[in-house]
């Protein structure tokens, strides 16, 4: 039994939650809100509140699952839209930047029916 959770258009950029996202890869549920609790980074609690809609989304799935038997089976962050802006430079010109948003994905599964995790 396998639930996932995503959290859509977060605000920063892949290869920034990428950071945060491979601490919990392969872990135990409860291992990996412990570990997002101590990382020092903006993205973790983000990562947090996906996870747990994961677990929770498993515990309504299926009332015979045990929580504790959870394991983050697969979490991974794909690239979304970018805002194009427009920065004002010298003499006149415009610079132009991207503000980057990224998906996050984080899948829960018992761990003995777990696949194999890639790194």
């Amino acid at each position: 039994m396998e639930a996932r959770a995503e959290a859509r258009y977060i605000r920063t950029s892949a290869q920034k939650a990428r950071l945060v996202i491979d601490l919990i890869r392969g872990r135990k549920a409860g291992e990996a809100i412990h570990i997002l609790r101590m990382t020092n980074k903006r993205m973790a609690p983000v990562i947090e509140k996906v996870l747990r809609s994961a677990i929770a989304n498993a515990e309504n799935r299926s009332s015979s699952v045990d929580v504790d038997k959870l394991v983050v089976s697969e979490a991974y962050v794909n690239e979304g839209p970018r805002m194009k802006r427009i920065r004002p430079a010298p003499m006149g010109r415009a610079y132009r930047y991207q503000r980057r948003m990224s998906h996050i994905v984080v899948k829960v599964a018992e761990l003995g029916q777990t696949a194999p995790v890639s790194k």
